[in-house]
Parts: C-alpha cells; structure tokens; sequence
C-alpha cells in the first residue's frame, strides 16, 4: 500500500532563503575591514622626490635687515609743547647740536623759584660766615690785647725783683707787682685755652657752612644746567634719523623724539623661527651674500622673548671694514652654520611634513604604487630633511601634501 508523501516546511524553505543575501553582505563587510584604504592620484597633482646621499649642511637662512651697529635715542629731558625746531631728520648732526626747544611756563617758575630760595639760602650762610670771622678776629685781638698784658706785667716783676733784691723796691711794692704777674699769667693761660676752644669750634661751623655753600652752588649750577634741558641737544655726533617732530606738539619727560645713527659699521637685525631658539649660541658662525661679494658674520645677541612664533637675533660682521657695500635698510639674505657639514640621507624638504610631523611617507614600491611606511626625521636645514631610519639610498617618496588623503594606506598613481 502507497504511504502519503509530507509537504516539505515551507518556514525552513524561507530562512534559507533569507539566509543567502546575509551572508553576502557579511562577506561583503568583512573585505572592506581587511582591505587596504586606497585613493587615486594623478601623477601631475604630486611631487615625488627620491632619497639621495650627500653633504648635510646644518645651518638655518633669514631674512635680515642692515642696521647701524650703533644708535643712541634723543629723548625729552624737560617736558614741554615744541616751540622751535632747528634740524631736520636725515642731516649730519654734531654732538650737542640743539635740535628742538620745549616749552614749560610751569617748569619755567619752577625753576625760577627755586633758584631765588637756594641764592637766597646762599646769602644767609655767607653773612653768617662773615659775623664768625668777624668774632674770631675780636677774640683775636682780646687775645693780643692779654698776651700784652701778660707781657707788661712780667717785665715790671722781672724789674721790680731785682730792684728789690738791691733794697731799692720796698716790699709792699714788689708784692703788688708780683701779684700782678701771677694773675695776668693765670688770666693769659685760661683765656688762651677757651680762646682755643672757641677757635675750633668756629672752625668746625665755618667748615660746615662752606660746605653748605659748596652744595647749594652745586645745586644752583645743576638747576641753571637743567634750565637748559628745554633745548633738546644731540647725545652724539652721526645721522639724525626717525626725528620729526611738530610745532605745539607736547612730549612727556623722557619720551623719545628720534635717534643718531652714529656711523661705526653696521650689524644685521632678523626674526627668527622659534624652532631654532633652542638652538642657537652666541658667537655661531654665518655669512651673509651681498651681490657677489661674501661676507663672514657672527651672531652677537639673542633677545629670548618670543612675538607671533618668532624672536630676534643680532648679527655683526667680521670685519667692518669689509661692508663698504652694505648700505643702511638693505635686507639680506643671512646664513648661520649651527655645526660642520657631514654625510647623511636626505630628502628634499615639503608639505607633507606638516601633514605627518615627519613620522611617516609615501614611499614608491612600483611606478604606479605608493604604501604608507613609518620614518624617522632627524635634523633639518634650508633645503633638506635628514633620514634617520626607515628609508634607504634611492627610494622615492611623494614629498607633497598629504591633508587630503593622509587616512588611507595606499595611493594609486595614474
């Protein structure tokens, strides 16, 4: 007898089916995890260089801009409005030209008043000096005046003792002559001791006042010298530059109105990468290229603060007298040679280093073929970055920027 076939499950029949489609898309999923991340590049758009072997110069280039190696700034003593300017600026100038005159009515009875009190102080003091000198003298004289007495007295004793002696002075005379001489000789040593007394003292006060008078004339020069600070005068002698002041226009005291170029040789003034702070030494070695002319320079001054990424350095020739072509405000081309030159890999410097701060690079396995590869940059200069590890003699890298594509692993060249 025939058995009954089932019908199949319609329910398994469907799982499989949907069962297909996921597996595709897992597979599809799983070969985009495990391949490679991939761009297409025109040849044009790209910059290939390729790993060369040579001399690594270490130096840095500037610009630079000749200076003066010496300026003085003129700056207002007195302040004031101006009321007279007597030189223009780009003129040779003179120590001690006048160059401007301020004016301060405030200042001006200021000093004036000054200057009264201080003579007047000066007047005090010498009419006091005179009344001492006047009382010395008078001790003086009553010191004459005693010492004669003294003298008078001893005479008549010496007399009177030996006409005594002869019984021709009675006694009661001789003993009043005697007594008079040992009271004049005791009045003569008291007197002439405070007299000695009074004279040092006088001495010490007529030193002092003569010293008081000494610097309140000292004080009454340096005032009438100041009055004449309202005239603005050259510091020194050289080219007056950077100086153009208007008529009523008020300056502070000590505020700068220009500068003298004073005209000893020149140095060069640049701004530098803050990269290179670090280093930097004074007394590095450089040379700098004017027309066809080379001239040694070395570096003088580093001013450490750091504006807008960048800080200053002074630079001076070796020999003044070697920059006769170099004229003030020209701006050149500086080189300094951070230590001597030695074998290395280099690359040509490029963009791409922003793009990877130097940690990895494109490099070439075919014509049409670049891969991601990790490097090490060392030193840097003007032209070249030294190779220090992961790329050898002659591989060629794409030195351009990567920004665009600096995700992926691959770059296909077309």
């Amino acid at each position: 007898m025939d058995k009954q076939l089932k019908p199949k499950n319609r329910k398994t029949k469907k799982m499989l089916f949907l069962s297909i489609p996921l597996v595709l898309l897992v597979s599809l999923m799983l070969m985009n995890l495990t391949r490679k991340k991939q761009v297409n590049l025109k040849k044009e758009s790209i910059i290939i260089k390729k790993v060369i072997k040579g001399d690594f110069e270490d130096a840095i280039l500037f610009n630079s801009t000749v200076e003066p190696k010496t300026s003085v700034l003129v700056n207002v003593i007195q302040g004031g409005s101006v009321s007279e300017i007597f030189v223009e600026s780009g003129q040779m100038i003179t120590k001690g030209t006048p160059l401007l005159r301020v004016y301060n009515p405030n200042a001006e009875l200021n000093y004036l008043t000054q200057e009264t009190a201080i003579i007047e102080q000066i007047n005090n003091l010498r009419n006091i000096r005179v009344s001492i000198k006047n009382q010395q003298l008078n001790l003086d004289q009553q010191l004459l005046s005693i010492s004669n007495d003294f003298k008078n007295a001893e005479r008549e004793y010496e007399l009177d003792a030996k006409l005594y002696d002869k019984g021709v002075v009675a006694k009661n005379d001789f003993q009043k002559t005697s007594q008079e001489f040992s009271f004049q000789k005791e009045r003569t040593t008291v007197i002439k001791k405070s007299v000695s007394e009074e004279k040092k003292s006088r001495e010490t006060q007529l030193s002092r006042i003569n010293s008081s008078i000494t610097n309140m004339e000292k004080s009454l020069n340096l005032l009438r010298k100041n009055k004449e600070n309202f005239v603005v005068k050259a510091p020194v002698s050289g080219l007056l530059s950077s100086f153009n002041p208007i008529l009523g226009e008020n300056y502070n005291q000590g505020q700068s109105v220009g500068k003298v170029d004073v005209l000893d040789g020149y140095k060069l003034v640049a701004k530098v990468d803050e990269y290179y702070i670090s280093k930097l030494d004074e007394g590095i070695k450089g040379s700098v290229k004017v027309h066809t002319e080379t001239y040694d320079i070395s570096l003088h001054k580093i001013y450490p603060e750091v504006v807008n990424g960048r800080f200053t350095v002074e630079l001076l020739f070796k020999k003044d007298s070697l920059s006769k072509n170099i004229k003030r405000g020209m701006s050149l081309k500086s080189k300094l040679f951070l230590s001597n030159n030695s074998k290395a890999l280099l690359v040509t410097k490029g963009q791409f280093y922003q793009s990877t701060n130097g940690n990895w690079v494109f490099v070439l396995n075919s014509d049409n073929k670049a891969v991601k590869r990790k490097v090490k940059i060392g030193r840097e200069n003007p032209f070249y970055y030294e190779i220090v590890d992961g790329l050898k003699e002659g591989d060629r890298i794409i030195t351009s920027s990567y920004d665009d594509f600096e995700n992926v692993e691959e770059v296909n060249i077309q």
